[in-house]
């Protein structure tokens, strides 16, 4: 060992990976980058993959179901030992999953799971955070709540619906179809409140698939000179990042907790390589908490 340190040895990676059978890196597959939600996920992964002596091998699909495809192709040609995956918002067919979890490859989904294919994920609870805004909303006396949504074939869309379904049925409040729109962008929530007004649909309440598009619609409420909390509350869904307590008002939302998702995530796919097998279909699901700040503060304390 001290010559090795003299003469800075370092050990040859492809001879190791030959030996053990393995290449000590995993591959993550990530929609996108940008959100503070996954780059808090890909820390809670890095964590535990180096302190288990891992690399990881990151891979972008900006949302595009072709993009996700070429990811897989390419990580199965690196050899990776397992891979961890949020699906796109544009996947509906998940043969290419299939495929790789059919050659032997471990797979474990986080924040999106496929729960028909029987592979093992953590996600949050979508359905409970859901509820939870809604019926804060429903209390503080909105009665007419929009709900910007994303597309329904992504699991967490459907559960933050159902939720937010559920706290209205709660409260007696019937589910009015044109409260319900996909918007899940800045732009996206902006456009929907100058829409909805235009229809001349009312609204004094919103609650926002993610913080972005809480943003977008809050900016479009304050342009249409109406009041927040006073006219319209507005409710989001995100990571407790900085974008929440700088915008004015700060923005009310449930957090989910991204670091926590990376570390069980990452554990259960090193359970699965060093064959300490979880339950084919283990879905770990995670507490999500709301946060009250100005957005939403009708005569309660704000945090």
């Amino acid at each position: 060992m001290k010559l090795a340190k003299e003469m800075n040895y370092q050990p040859n990676a492809v001879a190791l990976s030959l030996r053990k059978r393995k290449t000590f890196t995993i591959g993550e597959i990530v929609p996108e980058i940008i959100h503070y939600f996954f780059s808090s996920v890909i820390s809670g992964i890095e964590d535990v993959a180096y302190s288990n002596g891992y690399q990881v091998i990151l891979c972008q699909s900006n949302e595009k179901y072709d993009h996700e495809v070429r990811n897989i192709k390419t990580l199965a040609r690196s050899q990776v030992d397992g891979i961890l995956i949020s699906y796109s918002k544009e996947t509906m067919d998940f043969e290419h999953i299939i495929e790789i979890k059919n050659k032997g490859i471990p797979v474990v989904c986080y924040d999106r799971a496929i729960e028909s294919l029987k592979i093992p994920g953590v996600i949050v609870d979508d359905y409970g955070g859901a509820f939870e805004a809604t019926d804060h909303l429903a209390r503080i006396g909105s009665r007419n709540i929009v709900h910007f949504n994303g597309p329904l074939p992504v699991n967490i869309h459907a559960e933050r619906l159902r939720g937010y379904e559920k706290a209205l049925e709660t409260h007696g409040l019937k589910v009015d179809n044109n409260l319900v729109v996909e918007a899940d962008s800045f732009k996206g929530g902006y456009k929907a409140i100058h829409k909805l007004t235009e229809q001349n649909i009312k609204f004094n309440g919103v609650f926002a698939i993610n913080d972005l598009t809480a943003v977008g619609a809050m900016k479009a409420i304050k342009s249409l000179d109406l009041r927040i909390p006073e006219d319209v509350a507005v409710v989001g869904f995100g990571d407790d990042s900085t974008l929440s307590v700088m915008v004015d008002p700060s923005l009310s939302s449930v957090t989910q907790p991204g670091f926590d998702m990376g570390n069980a995530a990452t554990t259960l796919l090193l359970n699965k390589i060093d064959h300490k097998d979880p339950e084919e279909n283990e879905l770990i699901k995670l507490k999500t908490k709301l946060k009250i700040r100005r957005s939403s503060k009708r005569g309660i304390k704000s945090e």
